[in-house]
């Protein structure tokens, strides 16, 4: 006798169904991810980096320069002078200070002038120890502001590489890359030691330096620094010249100043951040800051110098660690700039608005 009863309809196919579609779905969602991760990796890099393009072309006098643009804002680098002679909205004037009386000229490493050109550029500090290492204190060191570099095209990207200097015997390279979808600007600064040759014959050349960053830029309504909650300093910044600069004041967590047509001036600071308000735009420049590591001036790893007319411009330098470099070290720092349009009526009440405080 069949002892077996039938099954009723549904029941018995239930569990394979379910157990079909839970296959199923395990089976999809093992497929999607590793196809998400590959898109994202190639496609979408892929599309980011054709977002961006750069272009060679004449600006103001020099015949190759580089244009690195998205769709909102542009950087022109300059490899003849080896600087990035300006960043703005597309279409706009931009903040960088240019000096129009060097426009379209060559730098000369030979000069006891300094070629001052304008733009945003990399120096060794402390400047302090330049004497030490070249044959002058000034003008700075000719392969990191006075010799021609190399402009290569690579990736979306521009790299600027720079003759080994023959006093420092350091190698300056710098990738400029223009964010796609960010108002953004980031500059990654290396420094190598390339040898240990005294350019003489002499010593062993072992520099201990750091990355210092300069941008110059336009005669601002005000200059702000936000001071550290652990700041070093008792006033919120050091003193590096004989007199403060124009109007600095210290409100709660942050400094303002002003540039001073009849004199110059400088402060420093251990701030990672640095803002300029112009009329209609700002630029902030962030670079972090190694609460491990030790700075040159003081501690300083954020500076601002006020120049004097009739060149009208300030400085907001950003300072790295100083290393001890021997033969085959390398250093880094990276510095992003971000331009932001104005929407408070006071530059206090923009910087508080942009830096959050």
């Amino acid at each position: 006798m069949n002892t077996d009863s039938p099954t009723p309809e549904g029941v018995a196919s239930a569990p394979s169904t379910l157990a079909r579609q839970l296959m199923g779905f395990v089976f999809a969602v093992l497929l999607v991810i590793p196809l998400g991760i590959f898109y994202r990796e190639f496609f979408a890099r892929d599309q980011a980096s054709k977002a961006i393009q750069i272009r060679r072309g004449p600006y103001q006098g020099w015949s190759n320069a580089l244009f690195i643009a998205s769709s909102t804002v542009e950087a022109i680098v300059v490899p003849s002078v080896g600087r990035v002679m300006q960043f703005r909205f597309v279409g706009e004037e931009g903040p960088f200070w240019e000096n129009p009386a060097l426009s379209g000229k060559s730098p000369d490493p030979t000069s006891t002038d300094w070629g001052n050109f304008g733009g945003d550029k990399s120096w060794p500090s402390p400047q302090e120890a330049w004497g030490r290492w070249t044959p002058r204190a000034w003008p700075p060191p000719p392969a990191f502001d006075s010799m021609a570099v190399e402009g290569v095209i690579k990736e979306g990207q521009v790299l600027l590489r720079s003759p080994v200097d023959p006093f420092f015997r350091i190698r300056t390279e710098r990738v400029i890359r223009i964010d796609p979808e960010e108002p953004k600007m980031v500059i990654t600064t290396r420094f190598e030691k390339v040898d240990a040759d005294a350019p003489a014959g002499g010593a062993v050349v072992t520099n201990e330096v750091g990355v210092w960053i300069i941008t110059q830029l336009k005669d601002p309504q005000a200059v702000f620094l936000p001071i550290p909650s652990d700041t070093l300093y008792p006033e919120g910044y050091n003193r590096q010249s004989e007199a403060l600069p124009l109007d600095l004041t210290r409100s709660e967590n942050l400094l303002s100043l002003k540039r001073n047509p009849g004199a110059a001036h400088k402060i420093g600071s251990d701030s990672s951040t640095l803002l300029w308000i112009g009329e209609r735009i700002a630029l902030r420049i962030d670079s972090p800051r190694s609460k491990e590591a030790r700075y040159p001036d003081q501690g300083s790893s954020a500076e601002v110098y006020t120049n004097p007319d009739p060149l009208s411009y300030v400085e907001l330098e950003m300072l790295g660690p100083l290393h001890l470099l021997k033969p085959g070290d390398v250093i880094y720092q990276t510095n992003s700039y971000l331009l932001i349009r104005r929407t408070e009526p006071t530059a206090e009440a923009e910087a508080r608005r942009i830096l959050g405080r």
